[in-house]
């Protein structure tokens, strides 16, 4: 167990025994008090009672006070001093009160530690859990491209090949490579991105060029795959950014419409921008499998992957989305996702400020 969470568990416990220990002292306080105004009352009680009998021995009220200072006589009946009985039940609520107040403030505090304690915990265990699953995706995703470049590779070593067969070869193997290649930048520009060892300036980047150029080199993967690409950004449009997260992050989000189209076997995508007041958006549609509207804020945390549609085995790695988000945080902009169902495409804005 990691010493960092064997402290949190530890602590956990010590917040719980003293939330009880804090419980334990207000009842204990309160029927102490209790116990203390009976005793007293029984004492004034006594104390009248040996007032009249001495007053019946005749002894002088003046002495019979002396002796019990919270009796007096008046018109020769013994009672006690005015509003002590008043004095005392209210002395009782004040020290009741006391206790409530002390004892409730203590375990509002004690609550507080123990949710941010559990939630520090279960976030840890979520966080845990992502990470084995992200690990496991990813020796999978490694595996299935490594087992392809050696099949291909020993097709080839075995005998000759016609030329075309040959290229067919060699563009798939290119493939699982870059298929590789993206997984292993990904994994480094998260933890780059999460640690903040990357600067970016921010500058005039003229969007057009940037979408033109990535939509690019995505066309004949798109055609290979059913998938339409239409864009519609106008050249004279700018952002403030930097040039090389703008095409980090339009690559990522563009890989992601098609991984999420192409298990439905084709579709659209279509990049739309527009200006709003002082700032340009970036609309990303895709045709794809979509996700549950309610999940459209956990798209962007890290290693979070959500459930596919059915008949799908498309799931992400969970960096791609957390890469845009953070890039767009780091450049000033902000990212937002929106679908409809399971099924039914989504949607990915992309905001900038104009220079």
């Amino acid at each position: 167990m990691k010493s960092a969470r064997l402290f949190q568990l530890t602590a956990l416990i010590l917040v719980v025994v003293s939330f009880f220990q804090v419980c334990y002292w207000v009842i204990a306080q309160r029927a102490y008090t209790l116990t203390k105004v009976g005793q007293i009352q029984t004492l004034y009680v006594q104390q009248l009672e040996a007032s009249r009998a001495l007053l019946a021995a005749g002894t002088a009220p003046e002495r019979i006070h002396a002796i019990f200072p919270d009796v007096t006589v008046q018109n020769g009946q013994a009672a006690l001093v005015p509003g002590l009985s008043e004095s005392l039940g209210a002395e009782q609520q004040r020290r009741s009160t006391q206790y409530l107040w002390e004892g409730g403030f203590f375990l509002l505090a004690l609550c507080l530690c123990i949710a941010v304690i559990w939630r520090a915990l279960r976030a840890e265990a979520e966080i845990l859990k992502e990470q084995d699953n992200f690990l496991a995706l990813v020796s999978h995703q490694f595996k299935t491209p490594l087992a392809s470049l050696q099949l291909s590779l020993e097709t080839m070593a075995l005998r000759e090949l016609p030329p075309e067969r040959s290229k067919a070869l060699i563009d798939r193997m290119l493939s699982d490579l870059m298929r590789m290649e993206t997984m292993v930048s990904q994994i480094l520009d998260s933890v780059r991105l999460d640690r903040g060892r990357v600067e970016f300036k921010r500058e005039p980047v003229p969007l057009a060029g940037i979408v033109t150029r990535v939509v690019g080199q995505f066309q004949e993967r798109a055609q290979n795959d059913h998938i339409g690409i239409e864009t519609a950004v106008p050249d004279g449009v700018q952002i403030l950014a930097d040039p090389l997260a703008v095409d980090v992050v339009v690559r990522n989000l563009l890989e992601n419409a098609l991984a999420a189209v192409v298990p439905l076997g084709g579709g659209k995508i279509s990049l739309n921008a527009r200006t709003v007041g002082t700032e340009v958006e970036l609309t990303v549609r895709d045709s794809g499998i979509g996700f549950k509207p309610e999940d459209h804020t956990r798209l962007f945390e890290k290693f979070s992957r959500l459930q596919p549609v059915a008949n799908s085995s498309y799931y992400g790695t969970g960096l791609g989305l957390f890469i845009v988000r953070r890039l767009m945080e780091l450049v000033g902009g902000r990212v937002t996702a929106r679908s409809e169902g399971l099924g039914r495409g989504s949607e990915f804005v992309l905001t900038w400020q104009q220079p």
